[in-house]
């Protein structure tokens, strides 16, 4: 029996802070005071506030100390552990307060948050099957092995309303429905898509790092629902920990008999084998994933015949995302209606969301359906740096869109996104302030899906090549408002004859910038100018002559020479000559120097 349990965050943010250092340090300063009997350490998934890593909470009294590094731990040890004495300058700026310190779960990042997929993340040993065990797991797979038959698992998942986390929130009971015909008589396979390539994106990838019996689990409920014994988890190669994590828990569920022949002594066999996905951005479309679990180039194919129907290894399959995989086990254990009460009508339960960008709290976030986005941003993420005013958030990342400013007060979920031009996509949420061109922001989703595309169709492998051309031509002041148009007309032109959906979706923020931020595009276009300082071909460095002192440090850090002007007397930037690389701004210290 410990007396005190240290959570030490072993997610891919914090383990690149130096996590596991802390934990070598923390192991060793316990033995050195005897405490290694008294005091447990735990190495656990993401908590969410990566921003703050490496983030380590001591129970029972739950204190959140963030920003931790090796050096601190003698005093940690010492103080808090030896003493009873919190170290007060380590614990999270938010959990202090006049009347004391408060506990984890009362901060304003956690406070506001409902945590169902991410339950178990940064709780339990994701290593750990026991831990798992511990917290209700695999309790739901015994349930329905035992309690339920397939309709009703079925039934189940449908009267929770869960939707597809993936993307585009299809009916998850529906899916399942579809691929349930012929059960025992034909091949059926269950796919999990951890191909989490968004740029932005890691709500995926912290559920396997932090909780990879879960998706293990829900996979097996889904193979008896349907009538599978074979499942796949398409992840991808670039997240070693989730990997590692995944490989390390089929190991222990097939040693305990969750995995394999007769689970639960139920005549059910179910197991599940990883693929490594080699970072194609398009094997996140379902077609294309499957095509490369079987060992071909990953590209779409023509939708019907649906996965249900036909789809890995030409049999009925199901496919869902971690996150929708997360949701299972607790839908079964807690019931449908549990599920439905939270989020809206149409969109039940709660969302992952990762928040990054202009963001104080940048992490991994989990609300219920219907929260606010100005909830989001300023009180869970709390607000935007430096006082900088709200801009637009991203959503949906390459196949989203923007959100303005008009629409901070919207409720996040699938229909309201869609009438604003965004969606929900993955999770991946990208706040912008009013230092960011949204004409940039436009072409850097370009750029991507240009690089991502698998070319098989041409409205998406040379459409996205001609957008990017003039998005290009725009933001280096060349283009016309003509331009403008025949880019309009082009993004519609995409959506409908892209063989995919990610070729179908890419033109979205095209579409959604020019939707709110035309005056953008136009000053741009007319103006020659970019409103936010951002386009480097439109920018024009110069210096006020009442501030500069003569002190010729811009003249000598110069690249292009292009600065002249006498000791003790203002100098002048040759707008021919300057490069616009920015030197001169960094280098004066008289805050002379300004760019418009």
């Amino acid at each position: 029996m410990y007396r005190s349990h240290i959570l030490v965050c072993g997610g891919t943010g914090c383990t690149s802070s130096g996590s596991q250092q802390v934990i070598q340090v923390l192991k060793n300063e316990l033995k050195n005071h005897k405490l290694q009997d008294e005091v447990a350490v735990v190495k656990t998934g993401c908590h969410g506030l990566c921003a703050e890593g490496p983030i380590m909470v001591v129970y029972p009294e739950a204190v959140f100390y963030s920003q931790v590094r090796p050096e601190d731990i003698p005093e940690i040890v010492s103080e808090h552990l030896l003493k009873g004495r919190v170290v007060e300058r380590l614990v999270y700026h938010d959990a202090e307060t006049p009347e004391g310190i408060k506990s984890l779960n009362e901060t304003a990042f956690y406070k506001k948050q409902h945590r169902i997929a991410l339950r178990n993340c940064g709780v339990i040993n994701p290593e750990e099957i026991d831990e798992y065990i511990g917290t209700g797991g695999y309790e739901a797979l015994g349930k329905v092995l035992t309690e339920m038959t397939p309709d009703e698992v079925i039934q189940t998942i449908l009267d929770s309303g869960l939707r597809g986390r993936g993307g585009a929130g299809f009916p998850t009971g529906l899916k399942w429905r579809f691929a349930s015909g012929n059960r025992g008589n034909v091949q059926k396979y269950v796919c999990c898509n951890a191909d989490e390539g968004d740029p932005g994106a890691f709500m995926d990838r912290s559920v396997l790092e932090g909780d990879p019996h879960v998706v293990l689990e829900a996979m097996a409920i889904a193979g008896y629902a349907i009538g599978a014994s074979q499942g796949y988890i398409y992840v991808r190669a670039e997240y070693p920990i989730a990997v590692e994590r995944l490989q390390i828990a089929i190991g222990q569920a097939r040693e305990y008999g969750l995995l394999g022949k007769n689970i639960f002594d139920s005549g059910f066999d179910f197991d599940i084998e990883l693929r490594l996905g080699a970072g194609a951005f398009v094997c996140g479309e379902e077609t294309a994933l499957m095509t490369s679990i079987e060992g071909n180039r990953g590209e779409p194919r023509p939708r019907p015949p649906f996965p249900a129907v036909k789809g890995l290894f030409g049999c009925p399959t199901i496919l869902n995302n971690v996150e929708t995989w997360a949701n299972i086990p607790q839908i079964i254990i807690n019931g449908p209606k549990w599920f439905a009460s939270m989020g809206t009508e149409k969109s039940k339960g709660t969302k992952v969301f990762a928040l990054g960008g202009k963001i104080n709290n940048t992490g991994l976030v989990e609300i219920p359906m219907g929260t606010t986005l100005r909830t989001v941003i300023e009180e869970i993420g709390g607000g935007i740096p430096n006082g900088k005013k709200f801009k637009a958030a991203q959503t949906g990342g390459p196949s989203g869109g923007c959100i303005p400013a008009e629409h901070f007060d919207i409720p996040i979920d699938y229909d309201n996104l869609i009438s604003i031009g965004s969606m929900m996509g993955s999770g991946g949420l990208i706040v912008m302030d009013e230092d960011t061109c949204m004409v940039d922001i436009a072409k850097f989703f370009l750029q991507f899906t240009v690089d991502e595309s698998c070319g098989k169709c041409t409205p998406c492998r040379v459409g996205t090549k001609r957008l990017l051309e003039m998005l290009e031509k725009i933001t280096s002041g060349k283009a016309t408002l003509e331009d403008l148009d025949k880019l309009e007309e082009l993004c519609y032109y995409i959506k409908e004859n892209a063989l995919c959906g990610l070729g179908q979706t890419a033109p979205n923020p095209v579409l959604s910038t020019l939707r709110y931020f035309r005056d953008e595009y136009v000053a741009h276009v007319v103006d020659k100018k970019c409103p936010a300082g951002v386009c480097k071909e439109l920018l024009t460095y110069k210096i006020d002559p009442a501030k500069c002192k003569g002190c010729t440090l811009c003249a000598r850090n110069c690249p292009a020479d292009a600065i002249a002007g006498n000791i003790k007397e203002p100098h002048i930037i040759s707008i021919d000559k300057c490069v616009k690389c920015g030197t001169c701004i960094d280098k004066c210290r008289f805050g002379a120097i300004y760019k418009e």
